[in-house]
């Protein structure tokens, strides 16, 4: 029997195209039938590793293109009905305690409200969220037992998945985020959903004449 297919979602909080391709990830789980695995990485590391930068510093003097950038956002925005979503004044951020949080939080079965936690005080109500205390403060607020995710955030084995799950994106061709796989195929940048999902189709469709 084929195994089920493997499509993935690669994010960092810091990214605000990854916090709004997510918001849309679920229309997708839905029509296609199929779950994305979300996948921690730390862009930071996949940029010193391909030589990229952020956004912010690719566009920073040039006529014109940053202004299409944000009009590209305000259509993506209407295009999919999103209504909470903030820049954040403090961006950017260095998010390396955000992702080992988030690694922690996927070993102590605290994944989804530690996730939905970080991407709204990142995107939804900004805040400083490399600054130790603004966190803490941030995910208590939240309802999260953060000092349990903080101590976690500090062991050895939630340090090496990080690095694991960065330097294996950046192997399988990635160089930023958000970056999707589906199955083999690799897919970068919000704009890229419904190539995304076409292949989703393509590919379970594939599967299914091979098993007719």
């Amino acid at each position: 029997m084929a195994a089920p297919l493997k499509v993935e979602f690669h994010f960092d909080f810091g990214s605000p195209n990854a916090y709004l391709a997510e918001l849309v990830l679920p229309e997708i789980e839905r029509r296609t039938g199929v779950k994305f695995d979300y996948v921690p990485v730390l862009l930071g590391g996949v940029y010193k590793a391909t030589g990229n930068m952020s956004p912010a510093e690719s566009l920073h003097g040039i006529k014109n293109k940053p202004e299409y950038n944000a009009l590209e956002t305000e259509r993506f925005l209407r295009r999919h009905n999103i209504t909470k979503f903030k820049s954040n004044p403090f961006f950017p951020v260095n998010t390396l305690m955000l992702m080992r949080g988030v690694v922690a939080a996927q070993f102590e079965g605290m994944f989804e409200p530690y996730f939905r936690a970080a991407y709204h005080h990142m995107w939804v109500e900004p805040k400083k969220m490399d600054d130790p205390q603004v966190f803490r403060e941030a995910f208590l607020s939240s309802g999260l037992d953060i000092d349990r995710i903080i101590a976690r955030a500090q062991q050895d084995d939630v340090k090496k998945k990080l690095i694991e799950n960065t330097s294996d994106a950046v192997a399988r061709g990635s160089f930023g985020s958000p970056t999707f796989y589906v199955g083999s195929e690799i897919f970068f940048g919000k704009d890229k959903l419904r190539e995304v999902e076409d292949e989703i189709v393509a590919q379970l469709a594939t599967e299914r004449r091979k098993t007719a």
